[in-house]
């Protein structure tokens, strides 16, 4: 289903932007169905257009007060006259996506924009929730998912990608003047942010903080995969194959002994598509996990976006084991009515 009263012209628009600057985005979203694929596409390219707004400007305070604005002109229905405003400002209308995502996105990036960086762990998680957690959420909205626990499992797995993508980027983002990862992990391992910054290179003392954060990011992969047999059927293997590139990521850093200064890590097109086929399991199997409490960082993402629905995943989990026995049962039966 097209967003209501969107532009066939502004999707397309928005399809072109992510197909040259979000490869892996785009990859993963040729396996969605279309009703979700293009309200996704509309949202990825919103993000898209707000991060190269603050990356590549001159000015980022003057682009975040912009994005501020072009946000609450969306919301007011007069979004601005360009394909990816139009078609996000439609896409969040149609799905009641709340403004709480998006903003907390924009402030993310405000984050970047200060340069901030992160003492420890719970405050990285606290920037991962914003400019992906987010993320994560919204998709699941445009999926027709709205329980707390699926929601909570969608954040992770936006989290999770968000470490992925800064174990990666370790060396280029030094080099940018920017680190992310947590100070005193860095203070434990007698690295110096500022030595890093200064001179970037790799160390097996930096590898081994890349390592921490890779195994943080491999325990939400799997906390995520527990949502994935709660999405629609149509939707799960879409999202099961973008939790596996994106996990591959680091499957990739770790081959080169965890560094990621000197080079970069990347998934072939080639591996993608075994991943994607990987993916048709992890569709239609469930696994444990899902019941555990969402990330206190993900918690007010949540608090906006929730619907609890009639009957709780551990529920339906429940209801289809008992239906499965019944028609073993029910086919036991048959098979010795034969036999008599």
């Amino acid at each position: 289903m097209r967003p209501s009263g969107v532009n066939p012209d502004d999707l397309a628009a928005c399809r072109a932007l992510l197909c040259g600057g979000s490869r892996s985005f785009f990859a993963a979203s040729l396996l969605l169905p279309k009703r979700v694929r293009d309200p996704a596409t509309a949202l990825y390219a919103f993000c898209r257009v707000a991060d190269d707004a603050i990356d590549l400007g001159d000015d980022p305070a003057a682009a975040l007060h912009a994005l501020n604005t072009r946000l609450d002109a969306a919301y007011a229905g007069a979004p601005a006259q360009n394909p990816v405003d139009r078609a996000f400002a439609a896409t969040v209308k149609t799905f009641s996506i709340p403004k709480t995502l998006p903003a907390a996105l924009i402030e993310g990036l405000a984050w970047d924009a200060a340069g901030r960086r992160y003492q420890n762990f719970a405050d990285l998680l606290d920037y991962a929730a914003r400019v992906a957690g987010a993320v994560g959420v919204m998709m699941a909205v445009v999926m027709g998912v709205r329980d707390s626990t699926s929601l909570a499992r969608a954040a992770d797995l936006g989290v999770a990608m968000q470490l992925s993508n800064i174990a990666r980027d370790v060396g280029e983002d030094a080099s940018a003047g920017r680190v992310f990862l947590p100070l005193d992990w860095l203070q434990e391992a007698g690295i110096e942010a500022a030595a890093l910054l200064r001179a970037p290179a790799f160390t097996p003392a930096l590898g081994g903080v890349v390592r921490r954060l890779l195994d943080e990011a491999d325990a939400l992969y799997a906390r995520a995969e527990s949502g994935i047999f709660f999405l629609p059927l149509d939707c799960r293997v879409g999202i099961a194959a973008a939790r596996r590139i994106y996990a591959a990521i680091g499957a990739e850093v770790a081959a080169a002994g965890y560094n990621s200064v000197s080079q970069r890590a990347r998934v072939s097109g080639r591996r993608k598509l075994a991943l994607a086929g990987l993916a048709v399991k992890d569709a239609l199997l469930p696994a444990a996990g899902a019941e555990a409490p969402a990330l206190p960082a993900n918690l007010f993402l949540l608090r906006d976006t929730a619907m609890e629905p009639a009957v709780a995943p551990k529920a339906i989990v429940k209801l289809l084991t008992m239906f499965e026995r019944l028609e073993r049962a029910q086919h036991g039966l048959e098979q010795d009515r034969s036999l008599a």
